[in-house]
């Protein structure tokens, strides 16, 4: 059996396209419908496996409200790209080592909470691309090249710009205001409007369906249409996701692991308690 090497990753049948993030874009670019399990509080592989078999086609990372162990979080991010499910993170704020960080342990999106403005994008882009297009320090061997030693520098690095998607966050009034800058930002590449947060700056606390938040939603919709950018959410429940895919939506974060047990362990227990207590 061949050694791995950078044109040669340990991966490689995973990822027809290249790489997990060019076969995330390639998969968005040709209009399918993506579909990603969150990951809230618990980051383990064996989560990652589940979700894998469950049928997700990428995870997401809530990293800006709790806290994870950095060796759970680089583990877990390293099982999704070994089972072949790309990974996208909320950076907790918008500063060059906390990006790094994620990138060198194979994130393979960045996604920014509370994006309000075109500058924060073009600092964001600077982070996360490699010269000439941005900042970037180049520190290959980790998760991001699968811990595969880099043989060939300029081509990784070619290829590394290609594989970062920049995951717009809309959640607040103001980024509403400018999302028609926002958007058209060069190098956008996906853009996730968060209805639980959105909610409450448009006066409709917990309900994203009013049409004073949905309203909106399907205004950034239509500008992501026309600027060939992919837009997401996260739906109330799965009627409410086939209308937004029919209005275009690609892609979803759908719900976590906290969602699934509760909900799972709910339903066993009031199964029990109907033959139980005859309720």
């Amino acid at each position: 059996m061949p050694k791995p090497t950078s044109s040669n990753p340990p991966n490689a049948a995973l990822y027809p396209e290249g790489g997990p993030g060019r076969q995330l874009k390639s998969r968005l670019s040709k209009g399918e419908v993506l579909v990603g399990g969150i990951l809230g509080e618990i980051v383990r592989p064996a989560l990652v496996r589940l979700y894998q078999q469950a049928g997700f086609d990428f995870v997401y990372i809530e990293y800006e409200h709790v806290f994870f162990s950095p060796t759970d979080l680089a583990d877990t991010v390293l099982a999704a790209r070994d089972n072949g499910l790309p990974v996208i993170a909320k950076t907790p704020q918008l500063e060059r080592a906390e990006v790094a960080k994620l990138l060198e342990c194979g994130v393979v999106g960045i996604q920014l909470p509370r994006t309000e403005t075109r500058q924060q994008l073009e600092e964001l882009i600077s982070y996360i691309k490699f010269p000439p297009a941005g900042t970037r320090a180049a520190a290959p061997g980790y998760g991001n090249s699968d811990h595969v030693r880099i043989t060939d520098h300029r081509s990784w690095l070619e290829t590394q710009n290609e594989e970062i998607s920049l995951v717009v966050h809309i959640e607040t009034r103001l980024g509403f205001q400018n999302a028609e800058d926002i958007v058209s930002t060069p190098g956008v590449d996906m853009v996730y409007v968060g209805p639980g947060d959105f909610s409450v700056e448009m006066g409709q606390p917990g309900d994203p369906e009013h049409p004073d938040v949905r309203g909106p939603m399907a205004e950034i919709l239509e500008m992501c249409k026309e600027h060939n950018v992919s837009f997401g959410t996260t739906a109330i429940d799965a009627a409410a996701a086939e209308r937004w895919v029919a209005e275009g939506a690609l892609f979803f974060e759908a719900e976590d692991e906290r969602g699934f047990i509760l909900d799972g362990a709910t339903r066993l227990v009031d199964d029990y308690r109907r033959f139980t207590t005859g309720s």
